[in-house]
């Protein structure tokens, strides 16, 4: 299914290599305006066959002097579509068209000074900004027929344009919160010289999406495997207003989702959404199957191939279903470096469906970002239990139990876990906060409760903050809550006895334990 319909006015970012791709293409979303990522590699007739409204060329790690750098099809220049340049995409206009990159030996990195020289189509009425920089090379002499309209200290040429030819450049990154008036000359570009009128909405793209979804599934019967997450469930409520009862959802309840998630999908889906929904029960065979089992990747294995088989025998009585809901979404079409085939092979979001099962993808949120999923569910009608519940691995709590896991593990682990969530959110921080829960470790700790000695297992905390769990950092959660979680789990929850802080960051660590 594609993502979005042709006429769709569409910002392509080529990417160059630089780790705010993505954040270039959130920041044009956040102004309506609908974005995509492509590759540095595409050629001037792809560009034009995709026929886009404008182009941003992305940062990147390289230098435009470096033999094998990242380029971009010289011809590109010629369609007259408008482009800007970020930091190194302004570098490499400069190059291409005739301007100046020079080796200083002087880079700018971090809060830099910007003095505007010419507002032109792109600055407001601000003259000097602090600005985020973070280059080696600097451009000294604007592309031919360009005007420097900003400078830095050490960067005469820190933004340039052509009106006339609709190129523009900024060296430094506007898309970073650090630049506060970086969104504003983002909007500039996209309403002024690229002429967009900032109309891609949520409820848009659900009219749309719900459109393409009827003409795809037509009269035929389509399944989804629940998992409880954000994603199958937005898009299981999406695909249920497009066909209605031709959808039937399955919910295999593993018996390792957190404490009242199982009953909570259940609620949901086939009370308040009408959804026709089959309810497996399957803890006794995931606990069956996972006795005596301690290796993390045996694990998840384990708990992927059962759970195929048990959505295998609940989907099989749907003899007429062809079409299968899944939601992908945009970063995992980004991390594939590919267009997702029109039948299941690798990539999948239901536990890991092998190659011979012949269903049609739906795939109705595969062009969006997690909060714009989550604005989706918002619309939809779906309560914020559902929409803002966190992230929360395939194998459930099996991966955040350290070595065997057992019923009594997992209860304890629920108790302890469900603390963490309603301490966080007594304090305010629960949207905040990428994802915060608790681990149990496959070892026992000494400890005193009363006058006796005890021999329980500890907890450890962990919380991050995200925006795309590519990259996460631990979050600095108050004193006082991290004081009421330790308490709560050791005066309520029966078997632990002591409770840690995860303080690690991704890399090098993982969010996950396991």
């Amino acid at each position: 299914m594609t993502a979005e319909p042709v006429a769709t006015p569409t910002v392509l970012v080529v990417d160059f290599g630089a780790q705010y791709a993505q954040l270039i293409a959130r920041r044009v979303r956040e102004a309506h305006v609908y974005s995509e990522i492509v590759p540095h590699s595409i050629s001037a007739d792809e560009l034009a066959r995709r026929a886009p409204a404008a182009l941003i060329f992305s940062g990147g790690p390289s230098s435009v002097h470096q033999d094998g750098a990242p380029s971009i099809d010289p011809a590109v220049y010629e369609l007259g579509i408008p482009i800007l340049g970020i930091c190194y995409g302004a570098q490499l206009i400069a190059r291409d068209l005739g301007g100046t990159v020079a080796k200083t030996g002087r880079g700018e990195y971090g809060r830099t000074g910007l003095e505007v020289h010419d507002h032109g189509a792109l600055f407001g009425t601000v003259d000097h900004q602090q600005v985020w920089m973070s280059h080696f090379d600097t451009i000294t002499e604007p592309p031919t027929g360009c005007v420097v309209t900003a400078s830095s200290p050490d960067t005469p040429a820190a933004a340039f344009e052509s009106v006339e030819r609709k190129i523009f450049g900024v060296q430094y990154h506007p898309e970073v919160l650090h630049t506060p008036q970086g969104q504003d000359l983002l909007e500039r570009f996209l309403y002024g010289p690229a002429g967009l009128a900032g109309s891609w909405t949520m409820e848009n793209f659900i009219e749309r999406t719900v459109e393409q979804i009827r003409a795809q599934v037509g009269s035929g019967r389509a399944i989804c495997g629940l998992s409880g997450g954000v994603d199958s469930a937005v898009a299981a409520a999406l695909v249920h207003r497009a066909i209605g009862h031709q959808l039937t959802c399955v919910f295999v309840d593993t018996g390792l989702m957190r404490k009242g998630e199982g009953e909570q999908v259940v609620e949901t889906f086939r009370r308040h959404q009408g959804i026709e929904l089959i309810h497996v029960q399957a803890a006794d065979r995931f606990f069956g199957r996972l006795v005596g089992v301690t290796e993390p990747e045996q694990k998840r294995k384990i708990i992927g191939e059962l759970f195929i088989r048990v959505f295998e025998d609940a989907s099989g009585g749907i003899e007429d279903a062809r079409f299968l809901v899944q939601g992908t979404l945009y970063p995992d079409v980004i991390e594939s470096g590919t267009t997702h085939a029109a039948k299941i092979k690798s990539h999948h979001n239901v536990g890991g469906l092998p190659d011979d099962l012949e269903f049609d993808l739906v795939e109705p949120l595969r062009a969006l970002f997690k909060d714009e999923v989550r604005a989706v569910g918002t619309q939809l009608g779906l309560p914020d239990e559902i929409v803002w519940r966190q992230p929360f691995p395939g194998p459930g709590l099996g991966v955040r139990i350290i070595g065997e896991v057992t019923r009594d593990k997992v209860a304890l682990l629920q108790e302890a876990d469900q603390i963490v969530r309603d301490e966080l959110r007594a304090a305010g921080l629960e949207r905040a906060i990428w994802q915060a829960f608790a681990v149990l470790p496959d070892i026992r700790a000494v400890g005193v409760m009363g006058d006796e000695r005890t021999y329980g297992y500890p907890v450890i905390i962990r919380a991050v903050t995200s925006e795309d769990a590519m990259t996460a950092d631990w979050a600095r959660l108050p004193a006082d809550v991290l004081e009421a979680m330790s308490s709560r789990i050791i005066n309520e929850v029966r078997g632990i006895n002591r409770v840690a802080y995860d303080i690690t960051s991704k890399p090098p660590g993982t969010i996950e334990w396991e």
